[in-house]
């Protein structure tokens, strides 16, 4: 992809904004945004793996006010990164060179399971659960990461 970087807000700059995450697989990227006050996450979108795929996060960023990307780290159950979370910092370094944004990493362990309960519990059928668990997954992770930063300020994040 290579490029200059996106502007947005830059870490550290004051500027509020809202959270990306995104859920990286080999065959599909999980996109969620977070409402501006960074209390909840929801699904935006999933995006299919191959070229392109950082241009459609720079236009995300761009579009929805991102200050951050959080970029989920598939850690095995024992702490060891094995090739997917390897795969997955590379993945984040490619999106921290194209955007001129915070981007992070977050332990995402169980969001696709957690997400395809959720799904199931909607009620969701198999074809779509499908199409939508990435989405979910994602939604998921950054749910998990908004949480802990709330509960790390001790209240409401400003």
């Amino acid at each position: 992809m290579g490029g200059r970087p996106v502007p947005g807000n830059r870490p550290g700059g004051g500027a509020a904004g809202r959270t990306l995450g995104v859920d990286h697989g080999r065959r599909r990227v999980g996109v969620a945004l977070s409402d501006g006050l960074g209390i909840s996450a929801h699904p935006l979108e999933v995006i299919d793996m191959g070229p392109g795929v950082e241009e459609r996060l720079a236009d995300l960023v761009r579009e929805n006010g991102v200050a951050r990307v959080v970029v989920g780290l598939p850690v095995s159950l024992d702490g060891v990164e094995r090739a997917s979370a390897r795969e997955a910092r590379g993945f984040a370094e490619r999106v921290r060179s194209r955007l001129e944004v915070e981007v992070v990493m977050y332990d995402e362990r169980f969001t696709s399971k957690i997400a395809e309960r959720i799904l199931v519990g909607e009620g969701v059928s198999r074809s779509e659960r499908r199409a939508r668990v990435d989405g979910a997954a994602a939604a998921v992770m950054l749910q998990g990461y908004l949480d802990r930063r709330v509960n790390e300020a001790g209240g409401l994040m400003p």
